[in-house]
């Protein structure tokens, strides 16, 4: 059970009543995430912006969305891991890539690079040294795709957070977390 109120999105009043069509409109349905974070018109706004900016960034949505299940599995969030992996599948990425991306590897060396750095972002709280961005530039990744990179992993920090420790239930078809993690 959430331990906050889940809005649902007709009793939304003010700018979460808008936000929470535009989500339910993209989505088909509102994932209880949204309906989580929506207590906060500027959470749910954050959150909302930075999914539409990430999402028509230079990284493209099937690095987007490796990135988002490896820091869901790292960070034990069963209901991002759920989410992004079926938005990963949808996004064309196979079932298989997604669970090696989930374990933080890929056999493409661009992908491998991106979800070994994420993984040290996650891991270090940040801190990582100049030898890793050296790692990342030497697989292709330039300056804006580095930070975009880092946004990634921040919103996806963020939607870790509130579906844990709020402990939203998990509306997409369960993934199992690594073990190993």
């Amino acid at each position: 059970m959430s331990r906050v109120t889940l809005i649902d999105p007709q009793d939304a009043t003010g700018d979460e009543k808008s936000l929470l069509a535009d989500i339910t409109a993209a989505f088909g349905t509102t994932p209880a995430m949204f309906k989580a974070v929506a207590n906060s018109s500027a959470a749910l706004k954050m959150m909302w912006g930075g999914f539409g900016a990430l999402g028509s960034g230079r990284l493209g949505a099937q690095l987007g969305e490796q990135i988002a299940v490896l820091v869901a599995d790292r960070n034990g969030c069963e209901y991002c891991l759920a989410a992004h992996t079926a938005l990963g599948r949808k996004a064309g990425v196979s079932a298989e890539h997604m669970s090696h991306a989930q374990a933080g590897h890929s056999a493409d060396p661009r992908t491998d690079a991106a979800l070994g750095f994420a993984a040290k972002l996650v891991e270090n709280r940040a801190h990582v040294t100049d030898s890793d961005v050296e790692t990342l530039r030497g697989a292709g990744f330039d300056d804006e795709e580095i930070v975009e990179l880092v946004a990634h992993v921040a919103l996806n920090l963020f939607t870790n957070y509130v579906n844990v420790a709020l402990s939203v239930p998990v509306d997409f078809p369960k993934i199992a977390l690594r073990k190993d993690r």
